[in-house]
């Protein structure tokens, strides 16, 4: 598009002290003749345009405006190109052709050289979600009712018909959020959750919903300290322990040992967790989640056929 050009142009002018116009119609893929119109475009717009004639020959943006009007430093545009990979790895299909260059047009090869070596973003989904997540894209775009399979966490399945209103990205899982008809209210869902999805055939008006708002309402119900526990995990643990924990206070011991102060938003949550461990984590308190686990401990056992003193 024109406009996604003349601001291309514009920003590279802002960036690198001269420019020919050989050197933009090879960089854009336009003619000699668009480059001249749209320099003209540009000065019209009111951005100070100054031509050099000679070998050495090209535009500039008078240095005064420069210094006062730039607003986006080559270090503004490393972290935005390092972020628009990672949002390509995702939804590389539906990714807008050519974002990424332009992009990559206004940094130098030697700025786009150093920020490859310094930062890198990878956003690649679980291959059962890939597909999800760019057919949950497009339906999202054209503001298309949706309909699919749910587990929730307890097992329970059901049929949901959303109003599909945002993807993200949260803890490594992918989500859906969207009004729910069959509960009247925003909802989030978990691809990994999710299946055969149909995009149908009716539209919606969208809801005045952000994902903000979604996360500030989440944040405001949910209870992260509703269960504590005193846990103390061998010493093979400790690197998965500070992978997850990292909220909770972790004390080394002299044995090697790693002491937690853990919390967790239920006993069920607390349960789930500490079994993950197997016998590389011992539970000093509460008595009631030690009650709680010898319960589960008693019900893999006959499960299993294993006696238990």
């Amino acid at each position: 598009m024109k406009l996604d050009r003349l601001l291309a142009i514009t920003m590279t002018l802002l960036n690198q002290p001269r420019v020919s116009a050989t050197e933009l119609a090879k960089r854009f893929e336009v003619s000699l003749r668009t480059i001249y119109r749209d320099m003209e475009s540009i000065n019209q717009a009111g951005i100070p345009i100054v031509s050099f004639a000679g070998s050495d020959g090209g535009y500039e943006i008078m240095p005064g405006y420069r210094l006062e009007k730039q607003v986006l430093s080559l270090d503004d545009f490393s972290s935005i190109y390092a972020a628009l990979r990672g949002v390509r790895s995702v939804a590389e299909g539906s990714f807008p052709g050519g974002l990424l260059d332009r992009i990559g047009a206004l940094m130098s090869e030697g700025a786009k050289a150093s920020e490859r070596a310094s930062l890198d973003i990878d956003l690649t989904p679980a291959p059962n979600d890939r597909e999800k997540i760019a057919e949950l894209h497009e339906t999202i775009k054209a503001l298309h009712l949706v309909r699919f399979a749910y587990t929730d966490q307890k097992g329970a399945e059901t049929e949901r018909t959303i109003e599909p209103m945002g993807l993200f990205l949260k803890g490594f899982a992918w989500y859906l959020y969207g009004f729910c008809l069959a509960r009247r209210d925003v909802r989030v869902f978990r691809l990994s959750r999710m299946s055969d999805i149909r995009r149908q055939p009716q539209t919606f008006l969208r809801r005045d919903i952000t994902l903000k708002d979604v996360e500030d309402r989440f944040m405001s119900q949910a209870d992260f300290a509703r269960v504590g526990a005193v846990l103390r995990f061998a010493p093979e643990a400790k690197a998965r322990v500070k992978d997850e924990f990292g909220y909770d206070r972790i004390d080394t011991n002299a044995d090697g040992t790693v002491s937690v102060a853990a919390r967790f938003s239920s006993m069920e949550r607390a349960v789930q967790k500490i079994l993950s461990y197997s016998g590389d984590v011992e539970v000093l308190g509460p008595p009631e989640l030690i009650a709680e686990l010898r319960r589960h401990v008693r019900a893999l056992a006959r499960l299993y056929q294993v006696g238990i003193d």
